[in-house]
């Protein structure tokens, strides 16, 4: 992995684990025990589909850049899908708060999101390639002055 990946990586896991913990700790307030888990098992949930959707679309960047905005799209919808199954899953379970999970589900999502978006903004990636250290132009076959 790249280091600009590992360092927005970590632009957008360490807010969102700070949401989490903060989430945990009004939820636990608010609710009891089981709203701290929930609030816990929502951040672990973000925090693994998020990033995991960002090393594939990092991976995929890299490989097959034709593909990266199809593979942006399935990413998400693969996301959003399973993100069902698990809500299906543990839809009458009494481990957690049900509603302390889903509100720090949002919250920490769009925690991320934000994050990421800044990590983005913030970082300086080339969009064009520099020119070879010769200073040499593609074109310029012609005698140099």
């Amino acid at each position: 992995m790249r280091s600009d990946d590992v360092r927005t990586l970590l632009q957008t896991a360490v807010p969102t684990a700070v949401a989490g913990a903060l989430a945990a700790v009004i939820s636990g307030v608010a609710v009891g025990g089981k709203g701290a888990v929930g609030a816990l098992v929502a951040t672990v949930v973000v925090m693994l589909f998020m990033g995991g959707g960002f090393l594939v679309l990092q991976r995929t960047a890299r490989s097959m850049p034709n593909l990266f905005q199809a593979m942006g799209l399935l990413l998400y919808t693969v996301q959003i899908l399973l993100l069902f199954v698990f809500l299906a899953v543990f839809k009458n379970t009494t481990l957690f708060h049900p509603k302390a999970f889903a509100i720090t589900l949002v919250a920490t999502t769009l925690v991320w999101i934000g994050a990421q978006a800044r990590a983005h903004m913030k970082a300086k990636i080339l969009y064009v390639e520099p020119d070879s250290v010769k200073g040499d132009k593609p074109g310029n076959s012609g005698p140099k002055p």
